[in-house]
């Protein structure tokens, strides 16, 4: 099960908000939390935010252990950009981009551990032949 959490339209240049985003994929969720709370940067605060907002996504929407769950990725895509100008010399106009961010993170819980059946009655039916011609030879080596 794939739970996947966005933030749009973040006031951040994509390109410092992938710094941050890389050093988490792969990763468990709780490791995940941990290097975020202590990187100094906006990025991981904003990322960090859309973190726990996946986590809760996936506790109470679709029943999944926290516990369990292992960021598959972190995105960060680039948003509208505003422009706006500032005056320089002469009359001229020096351009200020503004970029914005989008944010996504996809979580996946673990899968469930399959458990091991009984063999058959069959398979142990063929079994029980061989084992009585070996059963003998362990109870004379014991007496």
């Amino acid at each position: 099960m794939e739970v996947t959490s966005t933030t749009k339209f973040v006031r951040l240049s994509p390109k410092k908000a992938r710094d941050v985003a890389r050093e988490i994929q792969g990763l468990p969720v709780s490791n995940a939390l941990d290097i975020l709370t202590f990187t100094p940067k906006k990025a991981a605060f904003l990322i960090g935010k859309t973190l726990k907002t996946a986590i809760a996504d996936a506790e109470n929407n679709f029943s999944l252990d926290a516990n369990s769950l292992v960021i598959k990725e972190a995105v960060i895509g680039a948003g509208p950009t505003m422009r706006r100008f500032k005056p320089r010399a002469k009359g001229s106009a020096g351009a200020i981009i503004k970029r914005t961010s989008h944010i996504s993170v996809t979580l996946v819980g673990a899968p469930p551990e399959k458990k091991k059946r009984a063999p058959k009655k069959k398979a142990a039916a063929k079994n029980a032949d061989k084992a009585p011609a070996e059963e003998p030879a362990t109870e004379e080596a014991s007496a």
